[in-house]
């Protein structure tokens, strides 16, 4: 009820914006001329092009100077704040920055709005211009959706040069004009208002602009119209590329002001029209006695300045009676008016190159000449000089400050002072103007004025607010002669921001429907980085010594200081004053927000509070019924009818009456109606979700023992009509109020029977308790099951809440379910809480149970009596069919239990290797959650548990097999082996087979091993491809696909995983790879690919297993029948998005020879990747055909190469077969010490044998499949692996042509061993040698092995295998034999 300055918005990096308009304040080292990038903003450093220029350093005398600079730089800035706050310009200089408002969370964790910088750069065109003045003038929409918010603000910006320049949000220049050659002193705006009252004139919108010795205006809707055309020509033009666009004209009037020396400030005060007598009184003293007058007013355009000489003038420009319209003066370019200057604007700017700009800035446009108007009166004083002048809303006051430090209130239509201020030096000043509102006023007795009822019209207040910066203080001053209202310390450093104006472009028609939401004033202040508004009430304008209003608020005060202080040990007299203060308030609005201020308060008592109230109530009912407020008498009752609820239900709390009563297992079967059996399944279940649950409930200080303090528990009720209702409070405080009501009671610490009839007879209907019994139920899980006697405490609470008279209507179509029960239900099936619900739906079924039988014994007694057969026949069904709802719930409450306590079970310990989003919990499991995930949403679950604790696809598989087995302890050895794949690790699976095989026997539809594997893979192929770093996420997944069974799930799956995360990334490494021509680095895979080199290999890898298990499914799918997929019993109401494995269904078979393309490139692009081959590009290998038929669906029918390939793409392919068997083998057989470990391990990733693969990639490329054969044995004879070498001769088909290759590589082996050992016994063997054989011994060069240290028996065998391949009649078989005596004599040496 008081005057408040409120913060509405904050600044995200005022420094660096404040660095930016003053270079010389930047926080860094003379030769630093970047940020910190650790310490940087937001903002790109790209805007903020004028950083990059070095300023001159301050000398450091003057140190403090520039101390006090750092906070005070804002009054050396032009500033401007657009009225709707959703434009902020910051200029000085050349320099401006715009900044736009956004939503972001602040430091409480709640949004505010933030204002950020939107574009920064440089304003000035000509040379040595600095911008004087700068506007923020929101444009309105034109279309009639409009919300009411601004279409786009315009910033209007005057120079020092005489230009006037329009600039878009984003800093794009609209149009300029040279309207006078002199500076812009000042720009001000005038937005259209609905006249308050039908004498007042109605004022034009205009764009007042003041010079020197010059005024122009522009009128507002010739502005607004063609702002909107230069902003729809400037998007033409970025979109068509031209940049000569012609703006539209601009008609304005210029005024040259004369008989005043200098001109400060002014305020356009629009068209006025004199009254009758002030015509005839104005006529007189210009034309005297014999004057004549015209019959209407003529109409006059009022200016006022501030300056010197005089201090304010008052000028008045007599408008033209037949003046021709301004959007009619726009087409005439060259008319002109004698009253005034109506033309065309010249010398636009804008759309045009730099050559361009700077050759019509050399040329100045033509000035038109402005027209004379003489200063008609003003307040002369020599020795004063105005420094600003400021207008009120309603244009009837204007304040203006000067040098002296005094602030004046003018009196506008008669051109007086009325009123100064002192002590204002530097003042900044601006207007707030309240309108009452009506429903806050509230009539005395006694009052009958034409305001003292809610029917008349809303009264205005004028508020003037000065802030004095050399004092750090803001005050609200009641215009003309009222008091101070308000005053707040805001610091020396703040701007003061009063616009004067709205939204442009409204009318009489359209300003009626917007109901824009526009600030009047507000203050910057830079040290807090935050821009706040002041708030005034508008009783404050009433205010004065014997005002009743002023009064009661002080008396409000002084009850907040009494209830901010201790209260002392005997409260008697502290009540007593409370009582008083409350009595003396006369209005009933402040009376009522004194006694919430009294019950809201936590020092006092509840006895005291209780007194109060019921003090405040005794005194309304013995004052008469014409004087006492209702709504007040209302409220002290309902207030009164809460602190006698919440004291009988604390001392029904405070009873402690335990019962002594044993709770046995027999007495809660035959409670829940539970046979023996069935009773242990239920404890059985509920003690291992126990175990597994270890997620502790969140505890509240204030519902520790169901104690509630009063204050909050006024706070949660409330009456309306006699009914108690709960407010809309959240959860957490929703079951502390249930607590308070009902934890005792569960505990059996308290009389059930007692509490449900105090909160019935206090308005609680049976619907409401029974909320809050059960949130109270169901969020107080983990106590509710170590304690088994509340299930006992429950069942009666229930039970007496059902026979409440509204609970269960006796009227209720027995053919219809419950309403009762159903929110019993609902609130089941909603709870995560899953043991605490299942436990409150076997209550509740006993409970309805109970309830039916004995209606039906009731019905059958008059059945008996009055033979009526039917009645019965209905009560059962009614029966049946409430009952079938509840066995359906415990079905389903029952598989959510197993289900959640699946989910939280964890093997110990983890994983050795552990990513961040496997540590992430699983969110908790509800009834309804399941109900709406879809057929899938089960299985999606498991999934996800699967995931957090990487479990192998073998566990699933003999978790399954051990549902069938007949010894199920057998099995869990092998689970146990399989689990994780790590001997390695001692890992304790816990209750993990068992509570799987559990799963499976409940949800033996939606837990399928195929379903389950396939929302396995989806689900990790998910996470790889949040991280794609993490290649084992993407191997796992393709494990899982290959264990899917079905083929038709199996290929649908895998073209879905291609389809959404593999072939785009596919693609971008075959292109890479394509263009280094190798196996690329680093830094180009995470550049193009996305991940690293190494994750790269294995991610090729992986799409090569996919893209054969696809091609495997295929073939099979024909084989298969489509599956079914049905659902349990119990949740066949599911809804929710489609599953994974019915998508799979939907895809279409895919091409076989176009998959079987892309396995041959992506198996090209693995090995290349595998062994960093180099010479290698990929889509060299392949024609035009078969490059446009890549990563192209894999269900569409492609044109492939066909028929015989050109021997040159032939030769090539061989050659990069070759590379890739000899790279094969060399990472197989190398000799090399020091290999990379991480080889090793990409080594071990495929478990295929190359060779073989490329053989197979052989058939595919139309390569002969016999040459890489005979390479492969080469090379392994090559690195000395002659048994394996052996082998693989028995697969090549030219055997002669292979005896060749090995003659050769025998003979480099001799010679190696002969001329490289240079013993004696080698030289005399070689002297005995044939000649020939010498010969071509010498001709062999034993550089070429690769294994040279093979023994001499191994060559020999080598020679003999040579002999057998090769035919008597071949050219080199003399050779062989003679290379056999030769071996032969070296093995005997």
């Amino acid at each position: 009820m008081a005057c408040s300055i409120v913060q509405f918005c904050s600044f995200q990096d005022l420094q660096s914006a404040r660095d930016f308009l003053f270079p010389q304040l930047r926080e860094e080292t003379p030769g630093a001329l970047r940020r910190d990038p650790s310490k940087s903003s937001n903002w790109e450093d790209d805007s903020w092009g004028a950083w990059e220029e070095t300023e001159p350093q301050e000398p450091e005398e003057e140190g403090n100077t520039s101390k006090t600079q750092k906070t005070s730089w804002l009054q050396e800035c032009v500033l401007s704040l657009s009225p709707t706050s959703d434009l902020m310009v910051i200029a000085r200089e050349q320099k401006a920055a715009f900044l736009v408002p956004k939503w972001k969370h602040g430091d409480k964790g709640k949004e505010e709005m933030q204002f950020a910088v939107g574009w920064s750069g440089s304003l000035s065109v000509d040379e040595g211009e600095y911008v004087t003045s700068a506007l923020c003038i929101p444009l309105a929409s034109q279309k009639r959706s409009s919300t009411g918010r601004p279409d786009w603000t315009c910033i209007v910006v005057g120079f020092t040069s005489g230009y006037v320049r329009f600039y878009t949000e984003s800093g794009v220049l609209l149009l300029a004009q040279l309207l006078n050659e002199d500076r812009v002193l000042q720009l001000k705006c005038r937005t259209y208002e609905i006249p308050r009252h039908p004498g007042v004139t109605e004022q034009n919108e205009e764009l007042s602009i003041l010079y020197p010795a010059a005024i122009v205006t522009i009128d507002g809707f010739s502005l607004f119209q063609s702002l909107r055309a230069c902003r729809n020509q400037v998007a033409k033009a970025a979109a068509s590329g031209n940049e000569n666009i012609q703006p539209p004209p601009l008609a304005y009037k210029k005024w040259g002001l004369q008989d005043i020396d200098t001109i400060i400030d002014h305020a356009s005060i629009g068209i006025m029209t004199l009254s009758p007598f002030d015509q005839m009184k104005t006529a007189s003293n210009i034309g005297g006695f014999n004057a004549a007058i015209k019959n209407s007013p003529p109409a006059m355009s009022q200016y006022i300045t501030v300056g010197s000489s005089p201090f304010t003038g008052f000028f008045y420009a007599l408008e033209g009676s037949t003046q021709p319209l301004l959007s009619h003066v726009a087409l005439a370019v060259a008319s002109k008016l004698t009253s005034a200057l109506f033309s065309a604007a010249s010398g636009w700017l804008g759309w045009k190159s730099k050559h361009e700009e700077e050759t019509g800035q050399k040329q100045k446009p033509k000035m038109e000449p402005a027209t004379p108007l003489a200063v008609r009166f003003g307040l002369p004083d020599s020795r004063r000089h105005g420094e600003s002048i400021c207008l009120s809303p309603c244009n009837t006051l204007a304040a203006v400050t000067d040098d002296f430090g005094r602030v004046i209130l003018l009196d506008v239509a008669r051109g007086i002072a009325i009123r100064m201020w002192k002590g204002y030096r530097d003042a900044q000043i601006g207007w707030i103007q309240i309108v009452e509102d009506l429903h806050e006023r509230v009539p005395e007795k006694g009052d009958f004025s034409p305001f003292g009822n809610n029917q008349g019209p809303s009264r205005v207040a004028q508020f003037l607010v000065i802030y004095a910066p050399r004092r750090g203080i803001l005050e609200v001053w009641n215009t003309q002669q009222g008091p101070r209202v308000g005053a707040f310390n805001v610091g020396k450093h703040c701007r003061l921001l009063y616009p004067g104006y709205k939204i442009m472009g409204l009318n009489n028609v359209t300003s009626q429907s917007w109901q824009p939401q526009t600030y009047q004033i507000c203050l910057v202040d830079p040290v807090s980085a935050s821009v706040k508004t002041v708030n005034v009430p508008f009783h404050l304008a009433l205010s004065d010594k014997k005002s009743e209003r002023a009064k009661d608020l002080h008396l409000v005060k002084r009850l907040a200081a009494l209830l901010r202080a201790t209260p002392p040990p005997g409260l008697d007299s502290f009540e007593t004053e409370i009582k008083e203060l409350i009595l003396d308030i006369k209005y009933p609005a402040t009376k009522r927000q004194a006694l919430e201020s009294v019950l809201a308060s936590e020092r006092l008592s509840f006895s005291c509070l209780r007194n109060v109230t019921q003090t405040l109530m005794d005194t309304l009912k013995n004052q008469e019924l014409e004087s006492v407020d209702e709504g007040l008498l209302q409220f002290c009752a309902s207030k009164l009818k809460l602190l006698q609820l919440y004291e009988a239900v604390s001392q029904l709390n405070s009873l402690h009456s335990p019962s002594d009563t044993p709770f046995s297992d027999n007495d809660l079967a035959v409670l829940l109606r539970l046979d023996d059996k069935e009773l242990v399944k239920l404890r059985a279940l509920l003690e291992k979700y126990k175990q597994e649950n270890t997620k502790s409930t969140v505890r509240f200080s204030e519902d520790r023992d169901g104690v509630l303090p009063v204050k909050i528990f006024l706070e949660y009720l409330e009456y309306e009509k006699d009914a108690l209702s709960i407010k809309k409070i959240s959860e957490e405080e929703y079951v502390a109020l249930g607590s308070f009501f009902f934890w005792k009671c569960l505990h059996g610490e308290s009389s059930t029977e007692d509490m449900c009839h105090t909160l019935e007879s206090a308005g609680f209907s049976p619907q409401q308790l029974l909320s809050l019994l059960l949130s109270v139920w169901l969020s107080k899980e983990k106590d509710i099951l170590d304690k088994p006697q509340s299930v006992c405490c429950l069942h009666t609470m229930l039970s007496l809440l059902s026979k409440m008279k509204v609970a269960i209507d006796e009227t209720w179509d027995s053919q219809s379910v419950s309403p009762w029960w159903q929110q019993m239900r609902m609130a089941c099936i909603q709870s995560e809480n899953n043991g605490a619900a299942l436990l409150s739906a076997h209550v509740g079924h006993s409970v309805a149970a109970q309830l039916s039988n004995s209606a039906t014994d009731k019905k059958f007694s008059q059945t008996v009596l009055g033979a009526d057969a039917e009645a019965l026949t209905d009560s059962w069904e009614a029966l049946s069919l409430d009952t079938e709802y509840w066995k359906l719930l415990l079905k389903q409450l029952e598989d959510c239990l197993i289900l959640q306590t699946l989910l939280h079970s964890k093997a110990s310990p983890p994983t050795a290797k552990v990513s961040s989003p496997q540590t992430e919990p699983l969110p908790r499991l509800s009834v309804k959650k399941l109900l709406e995930g879809g057929k899938g949403g089960i299985a999606d679950s498991v999934a996800k548990w699967i995931f957090k604790q990487d479990l192998s696809p073998e566990l699933l598989k003999c978790a399954n097999q051990e549902r069938d087995a007949e010894n199920p302890d057998e099995p869990k050895e092998g689970i146990a082996r399989s689990f994780l794949e790590m001997p390695e690790v001692q890992i304790d699976l816990g209750a993990i087979p068992d509570l799987l095989r559990l799963a499976y026997e409940q949800f033996p539809c939606s837990l399928e091993l195929d379903v389950l594997h396939a929302h396995c893979c989806w689900e990790y192929v998910v996470q790889w491809n949040k991280d794609p770093e993490e290649a084992r996420f993407l191997v796992r997944s393709i494990e899982h696909l290959k264990r899917i069974l079905n083929a038709h799930v199996q290929n649908g799956i895998a073209l879905m995983m291609w389809n959404t995360f593999l072939v785009k990334r596919f693609s971008a490494a075959t292109y890479l790879m394509d263009k280094v021509g190798k196996s690329p680095k680093d830094r180009l895979c995470r550049r193009d690919v996305g991940m690293s080199d190494a994750a790269m290999t294995s991610f090729l890898g992986s799409c090569l297993e996919l893209l054969q298990t696809s091609l495997e499914a295929d073939i099979s799918r024909d084989e298969m029948q489509v599956p079914i997929l049905d659902t349990e019993d119990a949740w066949l109401s599911v809804e929710g998005p489609i599953s994974i494995v019915e998508l799979a269904l939907e895809q279409k078979p895919i091409h076989y020879p176009l998959v079987e393309h892309h396995s041959t490139l992506c198996c090209i692009l693995y090995a290349a990747m595998r062994f960093s081959l180099k010479s290698v590009k990929p889509l060299a290998l392949f024609d035009s055909k078969g490059k446009n038929a890549f990563f192209k669906d894999l269900t569409s029918i492609q044109l492939l190469p066909s028929g015989e390939m050109d021997p040159n793409f032939i030769s090539i392919r061989q050659q990069f077969l070759l590379k890739v068997v000899s790279a094969a083998v060399q990472a197989q057989h190398s000799v090399t010490k020091d290999k990379d470990p991480s080889e090793e391990a990409v080594t071990t990733h495929w478990k295929d044998n190359w060779p073989v693969l490329a053989v197979d990639l052989a058939h595919h490329l139309q390569v002969s499949e016999d040459v890489i054969r005979r390479h492969y044995v080469g090379e392994l004879y090559n690195y000395g692996a002659d048994l394996l070498g052996e082998e693989a001769i028995l697969q090549v088909h030219d055997k002669e042509v292979l005896a060749s290759q090995l003659l050769v590589l025998t003979g480099q082996r001799l010679a190696h061993a002969l001329f490289h050992t240079q013993t004696k016994e080698g030289m005399e063997l070689l002297a005995s040698l044939p000649p020939t054989l010498c010969t071509w011994l010498k001709a062999m060069n034993p550089q070429d092995l690769q294994n040279t240290d093979v023994p001499i028996a191994t060559t020999a065998k080598l020679v003999h295998k040579v002999i057998e391949l090769l035919p008597e009649k071949h050219g080199q078989y003399s050779l062989a034999l003679h290379l056999i005596e030769a071996v032969e004599a070296m093995a005997t040496l």
